[in-house]
């Protein structure tokens, strides 16, 4: 059992007359978080995976819920993304029980956000949870054990049970892939080409670190621009994949509207290309390394609400810096190195925006990836 960085918030929240709602990819731990929060507690679970229960739970009656909830004060309602209309169900628990401290998890985005938002406006304290960061993973392991381990983290991943099946990675991982990525992306979307789904996140995996151009991977897989658009939106929804837009302000000549794609997961990105070799052996290790520090950044801003935003930057003469965070006007540009060895920033970018210029590397990485 891993500490989760947002527990503590959510354990502060309880009982403030909001329900609590946390959402993220499957197997990311959402339901071991809320059952440990739980523990000690006399809950009602309600597992929307269950046929009776999806029945139940679908347009129930005020007087239907009373009966099912009792004298329960908390109730855990986990994948609820599975439940037509459950935020109108939710809103009648909100409002009419106001004793009850209502909890829910959804594996996804899709439809639980439509189906939240506009019922619970007002009503919830919704928290994202993703793979574990870092800073999770090193705190229950320790400094020494952790640092032992960052080739096979930068390999395998951070999803819980990835990390608690030492051996069997790769089995874990195409079972996550298969289930979570294939089975529930295209179960809550509209996406009805499997096929076409894993050549896009195939082609977004071998550009991982570089600019994404969506009339490049239209012709590359044979589907329009449009196309290509709404399947990264949906992959996005999904907790798969980011984006990162390019900053621009001053400089004229700056690459305004490219966008890089990063995933949340490092092993789920190895699984998809189907490479698992020693980082040695590997021609796209700056790629994993960078894939692994700007995840576990977002990881950390989201987590700690730093409000930071999150860039890439590069000019049409192809002067560039790997990322650039905003941090309420102040500037940092950041080069991403597996190695230490000087670096030089573009003068244009320092000067143009008093940006400081810092380099992350193996030896200093611990202060990027924990705020």
């Amino acid at each position: 059992m891993f500490s989760r960085t947002i527990e503590k918030s959510i354990r502060e929240k309880i009982k403030g007359g909001k329900a609590i709602v946390v959402v993220g990819a499957r197997q990311v731990g959402k339901t071991t978080l809320l059952n440990e929060i739980l523990k000690d507690k006399d809950f009602l679970f309600l597992d929307a995976d269950d046929p009776a229960t999806r029945n139940y739970l679908q347009n129930p009656t005020t007087e239907q819920l009373r009966s099912l909830i009792g004298r329960h004060e908390f109730v855990f309602l986990d994948e609820a993304q599975r439940i037509p209309e459950i935020g109108l169900t939710l809103k009648i628990i909100a409002d009419q029980f106001k004793h009850v401290q209502l909890f829910v998890s959804g594996s996804s985005s899709f439809d639980l956000g439509n189906a939240l938002n506009e019922p619970l406006t007002g009503r919830k304290w919704e928290y994202e949870l993703f793979p574990l960061s870092w800073e999770e993973y090193e705190t229950q392991i320790g400094l020494i054990k952790a640092e032992q381990n960052l080739e096979n983290r930068l390999l395998y991943g951070f999803y819980p049970e990835v990390i608690n099946r030492p051996g069997k990675e790769r089995e874990t991982l195409k079972n996550l892939v298969n289930s979570y990525l294939y089975r529930d992306v295209l179960a809550f979307s509209e996406i009805r080409k499997p096929d076409v789904l894993e050549q896009l996140l195939q082609a977004l995996a071998l550009q991982v670190g570089s600019e994404v151009n969506y009339n490049e991977l239209s012709k590359l897989i044979g589907i329009n621009k449009v196309t290509v658009q709404k399947y990264i939106d949906v992959l996005e929804k999904g907790y798969v994949v980011f984006r990162l837009n390019s900053f621009s302000r001053n400089v004229r000549n700056e690459i305004k509207r490219n966008k890089k794609i990063y995933f949340y997961d490092n092993g789920v990105r190895n699984m998809l290309v189907a490479n698992f070799s020693q980082l040695d052996l590997r021609v796209d290790k700056g790629a994993l390394w960078e894939n692994f520090l700007v995840s576990e950044r977002r990881k950390q801003n989201l987590y700690k609400d730093t409000f930071a935003k999150m860039h890439f930057w590069r000019s049409k003469d192809q002067q560039e810096v790997d990322f650039v965070e905003d941090v309420n006007g102040k500037i940092t540009g950041i080069e991403f190195k597996w190695q230490a060895k000087n670096t030089k920033f573009p003068k244009s970018f320092i000067e143009a925006y008093n940006a400081e210029g810092i380099r992350i590397d193996r030896s200093n990485f611990r202060d990027f990836v924990q705020i």
